[in-house]
């Protein structure tokens, strides 16, 4: 099936591009319109509300950062942190599926430990600042 193994660099793109997404749009509401809301929920989690602004931050501006490819792997943890929160504070009690479940916050934060393990990929801005996908080659290596 080395043909499949072509599609690796897509199907890292398509990692991105879905968890991106999925942040950007649960962040901008965060960070345009009801950050008051958010600060208050996180002191009611148990958390110091100055942590509101790293969630709202890792959300919107992280889901940007990861579609683009850049700081792909310190983003994603940041990200996955934030969803074994949510899981942990928000949605644990009501089980794996069903309304308020952590079957969704789970998935995202199963791509965010894929793009830790496996990085941005070729496709991305982190592989033009480590020159060429920060793969080592042969030649690279001798």
């Amino acid at each position: 099936m080395r043909v499949l193994d072509r599609l690796q660099p897509l199907a890292l793109l398509v990692l991105r591009v879905v968890i991106g997404t999925i942040m950007i749009a649960h962040g901008y509401g965060k960070v345009f319109g009801g950050f008051s809301h958010v600060h208050e929920m996180v002191q009611h989690l148990g958390f110091p509300g100055w942590m509101a602004y790293l969630l709202a931050g890792t959300e919107f501006f992280g889901g940007i950062l990861v579609i683009a490819g850049l700081f792909t792997r310190c983003v994603a943890v940041a990200m996955l942190i934030d969803m074994s929160v949510a899981i942990w504070k928000i949605h644990w009690h009501n089980g794996l599926k069903g309304p308020g479940g952590f079957e969704f916050p789970l998935c995202v934060a199963a791509i965010a430990f894929a793009l830790i393990s496996f990085g941005a990929g070729p496709i991305a801005i982190d592989a033009i600042r480590q020159g060429g996908g920060g793969r080592r080659t042969k030649a690279k290596l001798a």
